[in-house]
């Protein structure tokens, strides 16, 4: 498996100055995390699931979640864990069985259940998402899933899914991460990365933000998300991976705002026209709000529509320019020195997690060629 493996060898030499490195699901636990990349959400209730997963394998998504939770209806879970099963067994002997896969399940249960199913499909399986993580539930998840790992005779990971009241509502949130945070940092080797379910959150107000603004709009989720960050993602080895939440929209209506895309990079590159198409079918949100959860500190993205995939890899791939200054700041002996690009200063010091959290994304999602942008990437994996 390797990200923008779609293209043919002669797109990927004229776009990148160092190409992404190939994975499986037994490489380091953070190479993996931040491989995830735009996480696809499948309702595991789909006819024809594992054909479905092949094609958008095919597609360039390189990492998927059967979803057993809020995408099944209550009296369809029971054929839903079976369809799940099916299509991980017939996934097995398939290019597909490379995707880093895993299942969304409504209880800890369900885990044991599933493995106990499967035949050939325990080498498809990465790990589990555990909704509604909590300091309540999250040592049975965390067991069940070791269990399971024994089971089948290969290391599965969780992904805890953080959007419980207890850690939404102001009054229990620090003991309730604290908690958490002592929790997984117990069983880090488990923890694959952390997930942010802000849809949950913004449920818990009765809040659906609205397709013209981003989730950093909405201030009781933000400050969840930043205390998130400040438990989970600290650089000092102490920390996760943390994904970004879901973008919910796909299709084009009246706007009330003015698009969140600028045209000049655009018209830079004689893409006017691939703009209107972005904000025709509302990824001018998603690429802001991507561009927020890096600047916010999160990698990767839940995203529940294949046309999102394309954009938030699009915007993992490392640039040149930043390729460049994080090589120089690993590399220095000097405290501060000017940007090759002569536009910044590098410090060692205060940049080095920095450069080494860019140096790991360049392996995962390459580096660009000098003078190709997010637009250009784009342009290729869509088509525009």
């Amino acid at each position: 498996m390797r990200h923008f493996g779609q293209f043919e060898d002669h797109v990927t030499r004229s776009l990148f100055f160092r190409t992404p490195e190939s994975f499986t699901d037994r490489e380091d636990r953070r190479f993996l995390a931040v491989a995830l990349g735009a996480t696809l959400y499948v309702p595991a209730t789909r006819p024809e699931l594992a054909a479905t997963v092949a094609r958008r394998a095919a597609e360039g998504v390189c990492s998927m979640v059967l979803d057993l939770e809020d995408a099944v209806g209550d009296h369809e879970v029971d054929d839903a864990i079976r369809n799940v099963v099916v299509a991980l067994d017939e996934l097995a002997a398939t290019p597909a069985s490379k995707l880093l896969m895993f299942v969304r399940v409504r209880h800890p249960d369900a885990i044991r259940t599933i493995a106990e199913s499967l035949v050939a499909g325990a080498d498809v399986l990465t790990g589990f998402v555990a909704p509604k993580f909590s300091s309540a539930n999250g040592a049975r998840y965390l067991d069940e899933v070791a269990q399971a790992s024994q089971l089948l005779g290969k290391h599965l990971f969780v992904m805890p899914v953080l959007e419980s009241r207890e850690l939404v509502f102001r009054e229990t949130r620090e003991r309730e991460l604290g908690l958490v945070s002592a929790l997984l940092g117990g069983r880090r080797d488990d923890v694959l990365a952390v997930r942010i379910g802000a849809t949950d959150m913004c449920g818990t107000f009765g809040i659906r933000r609205d397709r013209d603004l981003t989730v950093y709009d909405v201030r009781v989720v933000v400050d969840v998300i930043a205390d998130i960050v400040n438990y989970f993602g600290r650089a000092d080895g102490t920390g996760f991976v943390i994904t970004g939440p879901v973008w919910e929209y796909f299709a084009d209506r009246e706007r009330m705002f003015r698009p969140l895309l600028r045209t000049t990079p655009f018209a830079e590159h004689d893409a006017v026209i691939f703009r209107q198409h972005l904000v025709s079918r509302d990824l001018d949100g998603l690429l802001r709000e991507t561009a927020l959860d890096r600047a916010n500190g999160l990698q990767g993205k839940t995203v529940i529509h294949p046309s999102h995939v394309a954009p938030v890899h699009a915007l993992s791939a490392v640039t040149h320019e930043e390729y460049h200054d994080a090589r120089d700041i690993v590399e220095s002996a000097s405290g501060v020195q000017a940007s090759g690009y002569r536009n910044k200063m590098n410090e060692t010091k205060p940049h080095r997690n920095w450069a080494e959290q860019t140096l790991l994304r360049a392996r995962v999602f390459g580096v660009t060629d000098k003078g190709v942008t997010f637009v250009d990437l784009l342009t290729a994996l869509v088509g525009g």
